[in-house]
């Protein structure tokens, strides 16, 4: 089964921002409470093997370790297409990390994102990185053990209330608290030459 694969953009701030406080909040570490501060990192490596390359049109056939073949169109970015093979091996490896640390003080920082890229140099095979990093400052506005709740003001001014799916996580959380959720999000790539029979 073939299938042509196309690259979504990075997600944006309002979503990130959304999904990290929720993860936040449902987080079940024991530790949180103590350090008032927790990172979380997932990452997913894959490889492929390349079956077929156009170098005129840049379509670049795939087959992955499952069996399954994609297509994809390497954009003019790849600057070292004419490098790769039938028969090279891609890597790449995703990563995703999500922190937060809560300010009793301090200034809101509002939304502040970086990225950054690097690439492989001319005539080498082709590799690079790409990464993000989104940090979003909210102010704890409201907390309801009962429930238990805690409702929040962005960076915009706009507020939402949450369900804390663990209590103990409110513990020494007050109002007026500032929690900086940092979002980051890296892929890495590079294709080395076929294995030698």
């Amino acid at each position: 089964m073939r299938k042509k694969v196309q690259i979504s953009s990075l997600q944006s701030v309002k979503t990130i921002a959304a999904v990290a406080l929720i993860s936040l909040l449902s987080i079940t570490n024991g530790q949180a409470q103590e350090t008032r501060g927790q990172a979380v990192v997932s990452s997913v490596t894959v490889t492929a093997t390349v079956t077929k390359i156009n170098q005129k049109t840049r379509e670049v056939t795939i087959k992955t370790e499952d069996g399954r073949e994609h297509s994809f169109i390497a954009s003019e970015d790849v600057k070292n297409l004419p490098q790769v093979k039938k028969g090279d091996v891609i890597t790449a490896n995703y990563s995703e990390a999500l922190a937060y640390q809560i300010r009793e003080h301090g200034k809101a920082s509002g939304v502040e994102t970086t990225q950054s890229a690097t690439a492989a140099e001319p005539g080498s095979k082709p590799a690079g990185t790409v990464a993000q990093q989104t940090t979003v400052t909210v102010t704890v506005t409201a907390i309801d053990p009962k429930v238990p709740s805690v409702t929040f003001r962005g960076p915009k001014g706009n507020t939402k209330t949450i369900k804390v799916k663990d209590p103990e996580k409110l513990k020494g959380v007050k109002i007026g608290d500032m929690v900086d959720i940092t979002y980051t999000e890296a892929i890495a790539i590079r294709v080395d030459e076929a294995p030698r029979k």
